[in-house]
């Protein structure tokens, strides 16, 4: 006995490394997607406490009644099943315990009498060396069930479509029929009358023996009188694949990973998407992704990568949601909430939006047109682009990327030094996973924490990117309904309650989005082509905000949340100019209250307001023009950029009153240098051969308060003229340094290079 013990522990245990299915699960526990074992089977690995109880006991008390008590090997067992073989004259019982069943398990041979021998060895050498817990899991995550199906668990969702948590007294039975012969009872047209009589009897057996007794057998007996077992296996679950698949390719050492994903979010999106797929493939948009996060957990709750999973041609099986692509418009309400954080701007504000160039770099907006002088309220709510360009100028363009990078953009695309202006308009990628953490963050007051996809995640310590205020004023924008990007079909259905959201297409109309938030889920929508391929149908009003609102009214219904719409405290009056928002100067003459974060007021004096001394005639005049026999009286003018009134004047808009100065007796409107819009930055002039240089002029413009600026070329004059006119200068080869100045001497430079061109031979 002792030699017995010792070889026990000397010789290695069989070989127990096989290849187990991994599994990504519901939050619920449920599994999603099943992967097939590496050796091809279907084979989970289960804990006792995911099996029913009841089957436990009627496994051991059909198969090792002792098995809690015998080491392994059950003397009376054997003794009894021989004696039956005797007196019976035939093989009527074996006498294995479920440690012996499992030794044949992990090396299956011949049913011999040596080959017993090395059963029960094996069988005393688990029992020696592993708990009884771990040996009942491992026998019922290997039992066979039929071609290639192992394991209680695999066994329960093949069967019944549902886990072996809660199993009735005729399932108990079902399953306890066949590992004794898969072949013989396995669900199957042919074994089905096998199966039911083997099932019959051993569910008789087990109430006989007091496994199941009073109401339970009573029930049993009916269930199996008009229930035949199943005759064909189920398939194995394989839901949101895309999920599951990314999530195991993160998660590789996991065999159980628990997700987020709501089961029944994720079925109410999936279905949103399906019935888009002929629409969006009758207008070339073959992929389409949705993320859906609870904002307070910050739980992605539903996930869908693509439009058709086995659509293989198309690139149906990437996992878009994290593949980034050109965000569009939809940065800018990121931009818009830290402006008005570091008290850049307030929604109030009225900012231009007219043609205007940055080096080489000419933002234009969607439309193709400009909107002349707007709020940047309205700038958001029509997703100009000009006053974001202008925006993220007074930001600071790393400074954005620094603070994309801190709402989670990956560092390898969040680098500093590698973008321009264009970023805020669509320059820079991101991807759905981190534009949906950036609206959660819009959406639960500034707070930044990671996405959690997994029960195991952590979102960690909240970062703070931007205040509630700037939260509460940037959402309260985004709300606004009477807007271009708000979704035709939506004029009958309505908007769902208490939704803020943003569209963005991407230059080229390759990428369509729309991504806002309701009071409990933010949801992100991506559609376009793994291919970049473009379609004119890639608007993100049209292409992805429908499906936007639906998911989002979708999934409000299963959540009891409100949005609290009152300020924060944060939140100030204060008290702005009516006609510009800014702070008023003293030539304000209206002025309204506004919300404004507390730490962050604007400081900035009213731009566009001028107050003059007039004579009774009209003329503006300055202090050293004013003469003592002329009563004069104080009046407000509105001053605008020369490039805003030079755009209103050629679009025949109305362009507010300008002081006249008397003759001798003019005034510099205080203000910036300045802005020299054309020619560009960076820009070449290349001329043509034989034509005359003056029939190749180069206009000369610039932004500026002053009413007339001087143009220089090299140090000679070129021009004085109106601020609102161009001027034009007959090239020359080389290059020239450009000097334009207003009244007050304040100049602006910038270095233009001409090129003669080429002669044809």
């Amino acid at each position: 006995m002792i030699m017995l013990v010792i070889a026990a522990y000397v010789v290695p245990l069989p070989d127990r490394d096989t290849g187990w299915s991994a599994v990504v699960e519901y939050r619920d526990g449920r599994p999603a997607y099943v992967f097939l074992s590496p050796d091809d089977k279907w084979r989970l690995h289960v804990e006792l406490e995911r099996v029913d109880p009841a089957f436990v006991e009627a496994l051991i008390a059909l198969e090792d009644k002792r098995f809690w008590s015998h080491h392994g090997v059950d003397p009376i067992a054997i003794a009894r099943a021989a004696w039956s073989d005797v007196t019976s004259g035939r093989r009527v019982s074996g006498g294995s315990t479920l440690s012996m069943q499992l030794a044949r398990l992990y090396e299956p041979r011949t049913r011999t009498l040596p080959h017993k021998a090395i059963d029960m060895f094996r069988a005393i050498q688990l029992d020696l060396r592993l708990p009884k817990q771990d040996i009942l899991e491992e026998y019922l995550s290997r039992t066979p069930y039929g071609e290639n199906l192992e394991g209680i668990e695999s066994a329960a969702w093949s069967y019944f479509g549902h886990g072996p948590q809660h199993l009735t007294p005729v399932e108990i039975a079902t399953l306890l029929a066949v590992p004794q012969g898969p072949q013989r009872y396995a669900p199957s047209p042919a074994n089905t009358q096998r199966l039911q009589t083997r099932r019959d009897a051993i569910l008789n057996k087990l109430i006989a023996g007091g496994v199941f007794r009073d109401v339970d057998a009573s029930s049993a007996l009916a269930d199996a009188a008009i229930n035949a077992p199943p005759d064909r296996f189920k398939p194995m679950p394989r839901e949101a694949a895309h999920a599951a698949i990314w999530l195991r390719s993160h998660h590789p050492l996991e065999l159980r990973i628990r997700s987020t994903l709501d089961a029944g979010q994720q079925a109410l999106v999936e279905k949103q998407v399906a019935l888009r797929l002929s629409e969006f493939h009758a207008k070339n948009i073959r992929g389409t992704s949705v993320v859906v996060v609870d904002h307070h957990s910050r739980e992605v709750v539903a996930l869908v990568g693509n439009l058709d999973f086995m659509d293989a041609t198309h690139g149906g099986q990437i996992a878009m949601f994290d593949r980034p692509r050109s965000p569009g418009s939809t940065l800018k309400p990121m931009l818009y909430a830290l402006a008005i954080d570091r008290g850049l701007a307030l929604p109030q504000y009225l900012v231009a939006d007219v043609p205007t160039q940055y080096g080489t770099y000419r933002p234009r907006n969607f439309d193709g047109d400009f909107a002349g002088l707007v709020t940047l309220k309205d700038a958001l709510s029509r997703s100009l682009n000009l006053p974001f360009v202008d925006l993220l100028a007074e930001l600071g363009v790393e400074q954005f990327v620094g603070e994309l990078a801190r709402m989670g953009v990956a560092s390898e695309r969040a680098v500093p030094g590698q973008y321009g202006l264009s970023m805020v308009v669509g320059g820079i990628e991101v991807t759905p996973l981190e534009l949906a953490g950036m609206y959660a963050t819009l959406a639960e007051d500034g707070l930044y924490q990671p996405l959690r996809l997994t029960t195991t995640d952590r979102t960690g310590v909240p970062q703070p990117i931007f205040g509630k205020g700037a939260a509460h004023l940037t959402r309260e924008t985004l709300s606004q309904k009477d807007r271009p990007d708000f979704p035709h079909r939506r004029d009958v259905n309505g908007v769902p309650a208490e939704i803020h959201w943003k569209t963005g297409t991407s230059f080229g109309f390759r990428d369509a989005w729309a991504v806002g938030s309701g009071p409990a889920y933010t949801a992100v929508v991506w559609t376009g082509n793994v291919d970049l391929k473009p379609s004119s149908e890639l608007v993100g009003s049209e292409a992805a905000g429908p499906l936007l609102f639906d998911v989002l009214e979708g999934v409000a219904q299963r959540s009891q949340r409100h949005l609290d719409a009152s300020p924060p405290a944060d939140l100030v009056e204060v008290e702005v100019c009516a006609y510009s928002g800014h702070l008023p100067g003293e030539a304000c003459e209206h002025r309204i209250k506004v919300l404004a974060p507390v730490h962050a007021v604007p400081t900035t004096p009213c731009p566009y307001h001028q107050a003059f001394d007039v004579d009774p005639a009209g003329t503006a005049v300055v202090p050293a023009c004013k003469q003592p026999t002329v009563t004069y009286h104080r009046k407000s003018f509105v001053v605008l950029p020369s490039a805003v009134t030079a755009w209103l004047t050629a679009r025949n808009r109305e362009v507010p009153e300008a002081p006249v100065f008397g003759e001798g007796c003019g005034a510099t409107v205080g203000g910036a240098a300045p802005v020299i819009i054309t020619p560009g930055e960076g820009q070449i002039v290349t001329m043509i051969p034989g034509l005359p240089a003056a029939a190749q002029n180069v206009p000369l413009s610039a932004s500026s308060r002053a009413g007339q600026l001087t143009w220089f070329v090299d140090g000679a004059l070129v021009a004085t003229a109106p601020a609102i006119e161009r001027v034009y200068w007959p090239p020359t080869p080389g290059k020239h340094e450009l000097v334009v100045t207003d009244d007050a001497g304040r100049k602006a430079r910038r270095i233009l290079d001409v090129k003669s061109g080429l002669a044809a031979n």
